[in-house]
């Protein structure tokens, strides 16, 4: 039999204290004190005002040293002991991020089944299914379905809850681009794919698939974040829409939905094409930050002349304008280490496909079956060109029975010359953007790409999609990105004790050229090295320390005077632990 013994020490001193409440009778709450930074504080272990008068007595004795009751033994009996320190954090944060507002108007009896699937999508993403059997009592792995006082939930309530998000998904995306977004602010926007299990959900399609998964159908979402890569908004495409055509409706949902015009759009060159910023952004007055595709760099070349090395500073880039994008500014930038990579690439790919032709040039030279017919003999060629994707630059020449071929060496050379080069476009105007800051502007959209990794595969698994309700998964993909809103602010708080680079943005600012890559502060490399913080806390990656959280328990116990009564007793927080409570603003043993 498990029990709950009371100890003292110098440093932590347990006692129960009364506590006024105001027309009802006092509570008595165990409380214990103890000293953190020179200064004397307290936190509440559990309410114990259920317990006769003759207990409470008997346990101040036991407090103070004494030996009132019998056996210790016979305090407290521990019924059961669910994991319970990851989901205190996970709700607290959610709570100070404003979660039980988005809720705040669904019916009284789905609020908290709203709140328990957002928590679960965190602590143990799976089907519905998987979380009904979280969340139910007799099946339970944590505290998340005790906190939030479901007991049974039925499986209907989780998609009536589902149901109801979807309807009510305007409502909570405006309150969130309310809070995050202000006039002129810069809008990140990414898009991406998934895959779906089945064929009947009418948004399923085959198209360009992200995931690999070239035979399966598929879903597309675009994500709408701040510059910081915090979510904001997401949308659900059918799984064959082009990436260019998701903007206008993004555009629409903010100008038109959340009122708000004043907006930079930052977008790849994949997403913002020429005729999305011609039909979509300039129309509606808005600015944009994108680059050219390779074609429009080379016409540009030739506008402008070869951009020789020596023209780019220490900055790693040059500012100009050209009558071909009127109005716009152009960044071009130059990465040495790009430059270097690219051109050792090609000059591999070369070797390689020529290596591949001359295999075939010696397979129709053989005396014993030699290949034959220039049908056969391009179909090989084919091959060949297709894996290394170099018929660019070559130039081939196929008979019945022979193949020969001569690199374009100039046309080679007029591409290597523009390795490493690629150019930022802007409409910015100059004094409220700076070639800089449009470059690194440009290269955050990497904060989308990370969240993508987190909702797709990390940390909530938004995939495979279950749902063939073309409205559920709508749902389920917006709750997942809503629970990522709840962990990328929990990360944020918790980046001391991850693996994480919290003095990034110093290193940003520090930094003489935006082009380069930016390199881990001196802070993050001696976590990656010691795997240790200065006070000698093990650093975690988010999930490790979730894992870490989970082992503080929630225990639900009965007094040999009062088998009846239960009563939560929490264990206390190791060093770790505290740490990131305290970070956080949570106080694990508030059980309600």
């Amino acid at each position: 039999m498990l029990v709950v013994r009371f100890c003292i020490c110098y440093k932590v001193v347990m006692y129960i204290e009364s506590v006024p409440n105001r027309n009802s009778p006092p509570a008595l709450l165990l409380r214990e004190s103890f000293r953190e930074d020179g200064k004397v504080k307290k936190r509440t272990l559990t309410n114990l005002s259920m317990l006769p008068a003759d207990v409470i007595e008997g346990i101040k004795v036991l407090l103070k040293g004494g030996t009132a009751i019998p056996s210790v033994d016979d305090v407290f009996t521990i019924d059961r002991s669910l994991p319970h320190g990851h989901v205190a954090a996970v709700l607290g944060c959610a709570k100070a991020c404003g979660a039980p507002a988005w809720f705040d108007t669904a019916p009284k009896p789905l609020r908290a089944t709203l709140m328990a699937m957002l928590a679960a999508r965190i602590l143990d993403p799976g089907s519905k299914l998987a979380t009904r059997r979280m969340l139910s009592d007799t099946t339970a792995n944590n505290s998340l379905g005790r906190m939030l006082g479901l007991d049974e939930p039925g499986r209907d309530d989780l998609y009536d809850a589902l149901d109801w998000l979807l309807a009510h998904q305007d409502a909570i995306e405006r309150r969130l681009a309310k809070k995050h977004l202000a006039g002129g602010s810069l809008v990140l926007y990414d898009l991406t794919s998934t895959w779906l299990t089945g064929n009947c959900c009418e948004l399923a399609a085959h198209g360009y698939s992200r995931d690999g998964k070239r035979g399966d159908m598929q879903i597309v979402f675009g994500l709408v974040c701040t510059a910081r890569g915090c979510p904001i908004a997401v949308e659900v495409f059918v799984g064959n829409t082009a990436d260019p055509a998701t903007v206008t409706t993004q555009i629409e949902k903010l100008q038109t939905r959340f009122g708000i015009t004043e907006l930079i759009w930052a977008g790849d060159r994949g997403m913002l094409t020429q005729k999305q910023i011609d039909t979509g952004l300039r129309p509606r007055g808005l600015r944009w930050i994108s680059s050219l595709r390779a074609p429009a760099i080379a016409e540009l070349a030739l506008e402008q002349g070869p951009f020789q090395p020596s023209l780019f500073d220490e900055r790693g880039f040059i500012e100009l304008v050209s009558e071909q994008f009127p109005g716009e500014r152009l960044v071009v930038c130059r990465n040495p280490f790009l430059a270097e990579d690219r051109t050792r690439t090609r000059i591999e790919l070369l070797d390689e496909t020529e290596k591949d032709l001359a295999a075939i040039q010696t397979a129709t030279r053989r005396v014993r079956n030699p290949l034959r017919g220039s049908d056969e003999i391009g179909i090989r060629v084919g091959k060949v060109i297709g894996k290394h994707k170099m018929a660019k630059h070559f130039d081939l020449h196929i008979t019945d029975d022979s193949i020969t071929w001569n690199r374009k060496q100039e046309q080679i050379e007029d591409e290597a010359s523009r390795d490493g080069l690629y150019v930022v476009r802007t409409n910015v105007d100059a004094t409220r953007l700076s070639g800089a800051d449009a470059v690194t502007a440009y290269k955050g959209l990497s904060v989308v790409e990370r969240a993508f990794r987190s909702i797709k595969t990390v940390d909530l698994q938004v995939r495979p999609i279950f749902h063939w309700n073309a409205d559920r998964v709508r749902a389920h993909v917006l709750l997942c990105m809503l629970a990522y809103y709840v962990e990328w602010h929990m990360r944020q708080l918790l980046k001391p004790m991850l693996f994480d680079d919290e003095d990034l943005a110093l290193v940003h600012a520090a930094r003489v050229s935006p082009v380069t890559k930016a390199q881990r502060s001196d802070s993050a490399r001696q976590k990656d090295r010691t795997k240790q913080n200065d006070d000698g806390v093990p650093v975690h990656s988010f999930r490790t320390l979730l894992k870490d959280l989970a082992t503080l328990t929630y225990n639900i116990t009965h007094t040999a005077a009062n088998p009846n009564a239960r009563i939560i007793i929490t264990t206390r927080p190791t060093q770790l632990q505290e740490k990131a409570f305290k970070l956080m603003g949570v106080n694990p043993a508030c059980t309600q």
